[in-house]
């Protein structure tokens, strides 16, 4: 419901698009001062969207239901970490939500899911509250709730350093589309992939910030970029593959099937794995590649999509 001041309209509720999220490229350079991982990538958003309902509240409870039994609804669920961290942002302490989430995406799939659906929180609560936080606030709030949440406000083809909260658009237009695949039985841990690559490769680490930053310009500099087309494909990166496929057979058997479809231009997998995805022209190409060896998908057992590149991150509806 929609209602009316003289000043301003607000909302009683609004629903929340959460996109998933593939790495176009995701290069480990070294370990940072803070224990974290210093990255160099490139990150894409996709039409494969979690859905999440808001509606407002005047006791100043947040309270989160899922279709998913698997989620936690607690404290620990990241949508619950953002309302609340939100809410500390404001003078307004009697505000509250019942808050409901549509799984789509999966979990552990290398997909940001939790980190959109934090995102999400966020966007669409500043908005149900009346908060008025700026974008720029909005994303100093996200660094604080994990690496990806930043990359999943504003979404679309972004370069992310750092953790993955340094953000430099991609200035460029990508309406190129992929085939996702993830084995439903499998997850990766990210804090374990991580720490299985850094105990193969950390002799290799680099370790002063010119370094890091020759890396960086490397990556926006890249000639696959210019532009980011069907006539001239990402390559694909992910360091993480090295250490993930050999001990995931989920892994190769997803990577088998992509190379297997007419048409795809690159294949890897997402993030720490086990999603994994192939490149194509344009969502009709990905479409008929998908409907082709849909047999085949469920004779490996795979679940899979097909979507579009997104130019943009969460957006709401009223």
């Amino acid at each position: 419901m929609i209602k009316k001041n003289n000043s301003q309209t607000t909302f009683d509720s609004l629903k929340a698009f959460a996109p998933a999220k593939i790495n176009l490229h995701l290069e480990v350079l070294g370990l940072r001062k803070d224990g974290f991982h210093e990255l160099a990538m490139l990150m894409q958003s996709i039409d494969l969207f979690d859905e999440i309902d808001f509606t407002k509240t005047n006791d100043g409870m947040i309270k989160l239901t899922s279709n998913n039994s698997e989620l936690s609804n607690e404290d620990d669920n990241l949508i619950i970490r953002a309302a609340k961290l939100l809410l500390d942002s404001s003078s307004k302490k009697n505000l509250g939500a019942l808050i409901h989430l549509k799984k789509n995406i999966p979990i552990g799939a290398g997909l940001a899911g939790g980190s959109s659906d934090a995102a999400a929180t966020l966007v669409g609560l500043n908005t149900l509250w009346g908060i008025g936080l700026s974008e720029q606030q909005l994303e100093k709030l996200a660094a604080k709730l994990g690496s990806d949440v930043p990359f999943c406000l504003a979404g679309g083809t972004q370069f992310c350093f750092g953790r993955g909260e340094s953000l430099e658009p991609y200035t460029g237009k990508s309406e190129m589309a992929i085939v996702l695949v993830k084995d439903p039985s499998i997850g990766v841990s990210t804090p374990w992939a991580y720490s299985m690559y850094k105990k193969k490769n950390e002799s290799c680490y680099l370790t002063l910030e010119e370094e890091f930053e020759k890396k960086r310009q490397l990556l926006m500099n890249s000639s696959w970029l210019k532009p980011l087309s069907p006539l001239n494909p990402p390559p694909l990166k992910n360091d993480l593959q090295q250490v993930v496929e050999p001990v995931t057979p989920a892994v190769r058997n997803a990577l088998d099937y992509l190379s297997s479809l007419k048409g795809v231009l690159s294949f890897a997998m997402s993030g720490s794995g086990p999603s994994c995805f192939g490149v194509f022209a344009d969502l009709k190409t990905a479409k008929t590649a998908f409907e082709e060896n849909r047999n085949q998908l469920e004779i490996s057992g795979l679940e899979g999509w097909c979507c579009a590149f997104r130019s943009k991150g969460v957006s709401l509806r009223f």
